[in-house]
C-alpha cells in the first residue's frame, strides 16, 4: 500500500528495496534481517492451542487462579501462559517447561520512562522467562517522539537476545490513528521486535480484525502478529487468525480451544 511505503520512507529515508516482505516495501535497516526466516503465519491444520497465550493479568488474581491457569495450559498444550511478574516463580514451578512462560512490562499504561522500562525488563528476564510483552511508550508515540519508543524497544530487545527471550510489543491500538498504527508497526519491526501485539486488554477497546489485517500488511510474513483484548470465543479467535494473527492472547483459552 502506497501510504505505508511513504510513511516508511519519511521515517527511515531510504528507497532500498526490502527482501522480507511487508507493505513498507523499502528496507528498514533492521538490526537483524529476517529475509531468510520462516514465515510467521497461522496454519489452519495445526491445533488452535498452538497459537494461544493463556492469560491472567487481573490485579486480584490469586495463587489458586494461577495454578488453574497453568494446569489447563499444560493439558491443552497452549503456546504460553502470560501472567504478572509476581507469580513468575510459582508458575515456572508448575509449568516445568511444558508451556512457555510470558510476562508483561510497562503494563498497562505504557507510560514509564525508558530507564524504568529497561530496569523492569532486566528484573523479569532474571526469572528465566520465555517471552516478554512490553507496552510501547504511548505518551512519546502520541506526542510525535517515535524515536523514544523505538529506542526502548531496541534496548529491551538487546536484553532479550542475551537470554533467548522472544519480544512482543503491545501497541494499544485503541489509542492510535491509522498512521500511528503504521508507524508503531514500522518502528517495532525496525527495532528488532519479534511480534507486534494489538492490546493490553485493559484499554477501552481490544483487537479488531481490521487492525490485525493492517498490522500484518505492514510487517509482512516474517514477523509475528498477536491479537489480544476481547477475544472470548473460538469464532473470535479464528477471525483474528484469518485476518493475519499467528498468536492469540486470551483469558478464555478453554472456551476457544474446546468451543
Amino acid at each position: 500500500m502506497k501510504e505505508i511505503k511513504e510513511i516508511a520512507v519519511r521515517l527511515f529515508g531510504t528507497n532500498k528495496r526490502c527482501s522480507c516482505g511487508g507493505g513498507h516495501e523499502i528496507c528498514l535497516g533492521c538490526g537483524v534481517c529476517r529475509a531468510k526466516n520462516p514465515d510467521q503465519l497461522w496454519n489452519e491444520r495445526e491445533p488452535i492451542a498452538n497459537y494461544i497465550d493463556s492469560t491472567l493479568l487481573k490485579a486480584d488474581a490469586r495463587e489458586e487462579d494461577i495454578k488453574a491457569l497453568c494446569s489447563y495450559a499444560i493439558k491443552a498444550k497452549c503456546k504460553a501462559v502470560c501472567i504478572n511478574s509476581h507469580y513468575l516463580p510459582y508458575a515456572k514451578s508448575r509449568l516445568k517447561e511444558r508451556s512457555g512462560l510470558c510476562t508483561v512490562i510497562n503494563f498497562p499504561l505504557g507510560s514509564g520512562t525508558n530507564l524504568a522500562v529497561l530496569a523492569e525488563a532486566e528484573a523479569v528476564l532474571d526469572e528465566d522467562i520465555d517471552e516478554l510483552d512490553m507496552v510501547q511508550n504511548l505518551p512519546a508515540l502520541l506526542s510525535g517522539y517515535w524515536m523514544v519508543t523505538s529506542e526502548a524497544i531496541r534496548e529491551v530487545k538487546a536484553l532479550c537476545n542475551e537470554c533467548g527471550t522472544l519480544l512482543k510489543v503491545i501497541l494499544e491500538t485503541c489509542f492510535l490513528t491509522r498512521e500511528e498504527l503504521i508507524i508503531s508497526c514500522l518502528i517495532s519491526k525496525q527495532a528488532g521486535a519479534d511480534f507486534v501485539k494489538t492490546s493490553t486488554g485493559m484499554g477501552p477497546a481490544g483487537a479488531t480484525a481490521e487492525n490485525v489485517r493492517l498490522m500484518r500488511t505492514v510487517v509482512g510474513p516474517k514477523m509475528g502478529v498477536k491479537a489480544s483484548g476481547g477475544i472470548r470465543t473460538r469464532e473470535d479467535a479464528l477471525l483474528m487468525l484469518k485476518a493475519g494473527a499467528n498468536r492469540i492472547g486470551t483469558s478464555n483459552a478453554k472456551a476457544i480451544i474446546e468451543g
